[in-house]
């Protein structure tokens, strides 16, 4: 049996365009992506919080070094240049695998650039 874990996240990200005129996804500086442990095409799920706003889509790498992240598409309507997101990478694990997770917290400045990688380990329960 398998479950779904959030292996890594990016917190606070700043979102740098929204843009209606693209077929959807998101674009993720891939020097980001790459911290985060996100694969290209890989689903995530973008919280916003500016509005409370959650989108599901897939990852493609922009740039690297420019700190670009971009909602294309219909998420364009709900998420805008200059709102504060967290981008949670998801994965299907065994649940023996699961319980072993390291998740990647990856911590950026005002310009989405990599201040730090925070790594959580999940606590057996009691």
């Amino acid at each position: 049996m398998s479950m779904t874990v959030c292996t890594g996240k990016l917190h606070c990200v700043r979102v740098t365009e929204a843009r209606l005129d693209y077929e959807g996804s998101i674009t993720i500086d891939p020097l980001l992506m790459k911290a985060a442990g996100i694969l290209p095409f890989q689903l995530v799920h973008i919280n916003s919080m500016t509005n409370a706003e959650h989108w599901e889509t897939y990852a493609i790498a922009g740039d690297p070094g420019r700190g670009e992240i971009c909602l294309n598409g219909c998420p364009a309507h709900l998420f805008k240049p200059g709102d504060q997101v967290i981008i949670l990478a998801l994965e299907q694990l065994s649940r023996r695998d699961a319980a072993k997770t390291r998740q990647k917290v990856v911590r950026v400045d005002a310009g989405n650039k990599l201040i730090r990688i925070d790594i959580k380990t999940a606590k057996p329960l009691r």
